[in-house]
């Protein structure tokens, strides 16, 4: 039997293929409820990583994720919504899958085997980054070769896997694992074991983001206003947070080229779009302190 316990066989489900299809989708849920459980397990060192990234944020740095197959397409994925989530630049956060774009559509084929790529890949970070390698069974000769290049340069390391066996939980600072539990069709880790990265990638960018200022309350007022939908929440957070109408929040995002933040300042501070710009630019961009700053002056 393989040591890789995503390759475990499931006996809860070993009989998937006699079951009506209403019972089918019933095993898929009872299995799926046990990833939420097993991410609780991991909080602890989840909000280690938070800070890990955090506070590399705060100093340049940057968020790496390098993964292969769904690993890889959930990495890129988290990353891809942090620009127009959070206000970003769309180098802050990248997610690097082995194959590069192409294997985000297709399987490419030895991939994940290939080590030196995996160095080749890493060549990207610096000491001021993190890179966090992300696989179900944990052990890619990729990912292996990622975290070498990593642990030359001296960049902070997160390994998150679903196997307690992993072999890159050996090579990292910081290992998160939601051991899952076989799937329930034997070595298809984009069920549970996917689920779970996909709720913990979720808690390292929104937690690390809200660390450093990227939200006010729940809000997201950083969010870039590109389209229709988002320039309806846009007046709808100004409106809720400023307590002025629909109409004066529209009014005043026009005024200031839809900066949240800014438009925020500008009604309840009753500043101009200039002084609003420079209070929060002494704020280090961060709303709230910027509010508390024009109190005390």
């Amino acid at each position: 039997m393989s040591d890789i316990i995503t390759e475990y066989r499931n006996e809860n489900t070993k009989n998937i293929d006699l079951l009506s299809t209403i019972d089918i989708v019933r095993k898929i849920n009872e299995e799926d409820q046990i990833v939420a459980r097993a991410v609780e397990d991991e909080t602890a060192n989840i909000a280690r990583a938070i800070d890990i990234i955090a506070k590399q944020f705060l100093v340049g740095g940057k968020l790496y994720y390098f993964g292969a197959g769904t690993s890889g397409r959930l990495g890129v994925l988290d990353a891809s919504e942090c620009p127009p989530t959070f206000g970003v630049e769309p180098d802050m956060v990248v997610g690097i899958i082995s194959g590069g774009d192409a294997a985000l559509r297709h399987s490419i084929e030895g991939a994940e085997d290939n080590y030196d790529l995996g160095i080749k890949d890493a060549k990207v970070l610096t000491k001021d980054d993190v890179c966090v390698a992300i696989s179900a069974s944990g052990n890619p000769k990729y990912l292996l070769g990622v975290l070498s290049e990593a642990e030359k340069i001296g960049c902070r390391t997160i390994a998150l896997t679903c196997n307690h066996k992993a072999a890159i939980l050996d090579e990292v600072g910081l290992g998160i694992c939601v051991e899952v539990g076989p799937e329930v069709i034997a070595g298809s880790s984009r069920m549970k074991a996917g689920t779970a990265q996909k709720m913990v990638l979720n808690m390292l960018t929104t937690g690390a983001m809200i660390k450093i200022g990227k939200t006010y309350e729940n809000f997201m007022i950083d969010l870039l206003p590109t389209n229709e939908k988002l320039k309806d929440r846009a007046i709808r957070i100004v409106s809720e947070i400023a307590d002025v109408s629909h109409t004066d929040a529209l009014k005043t995002l026009l005024e200031c080229d839809w900066s949240v933040k800014t438009a925020i300042l500008m009604i309840q501070c009753k500043l101009s779009k200039d002084e609003a710009k420079e209070l929060l630019r002494k704020s280090c961009g961060v709303l709230r302190r910027a509010l508390a700053n024009f109190t005390k002056s």
